[in-house]
């Protein structure tokens, strides 16, 4: 019942494969990091401002206020919606990727335009086993974040071998 209702809801040509679920708690524990370094700054404010500056105690209270509402955002609902709508699908001419939380981009790269296939992870991703897959053309990069390592290294491998394909044919 579940799996047909996500199946409605999908758009009809959207990616068919997503990321890891594991993606969604390295983007909380980065989403607290970020937020607990933008409550700093905005104590720091306070601070400054008021005490400082001498300015009223509610700009200081109000800057507080805007950055514990960043809280929520940056840990729980940002991760949940970056899951949610981050997809991809290799095919044999192109890569698809669509990703976005309020503007979505879906991004169609030829395989002939791929110059290389790079993997990337920092310590947070490597710690759950994840890897970012980067593809680079002539014009731009894009990337595929929080893959397991071993999927990361097929699709490499896959991408390399078609984009190597797709230029014979040229």
């Amino acid at each position: 019942m579940l799996e047909n209702l996500r199946e409605r809801l999908r758009m009809d040509n959207e990616p068919k494969e997503s990321i890891d679920p594991r993606a969604r708690k390295v983007w909380m524990i980065g989403g607290a990091i970020g937020s607990a370094i933008v409550l700093m700054i905005v104590v720091g404010f306070f601070f400054l401002v008021t005490i400082g500056y001498g300015a009223p105690d509610w700009v200081g209270w109000t800057a507080i206020a805007l950055g514990v509402a960043y809280v929520p955002w940056g840990v729980f609902l940002s991760p949940w919606l970056r899951m949610r709508f981050w997809r991809y699908e290799l095919r044999e001419n192109e890569m698809e990727i669509q990703h976005g939380i309020f503007v979505i981009k879906r991004h169609l790269i030829p395989m002939v335009r791929v110059q290389y296939v790079d993997t990337e992870h920092g310590p947070l991703m490597r710690y759950f086993g994840l890897t970012t897959l980067s593809i680079s053309t002539a014009a731009t990069k894009f990337a595929i974040p929080a893959l397991p390592k071993q999927r990361a290294e097929e699709l490499r491998g896959e991408i390399a071998t078609l984009a190597r394909v797709s230029e014979e044919d040229v």
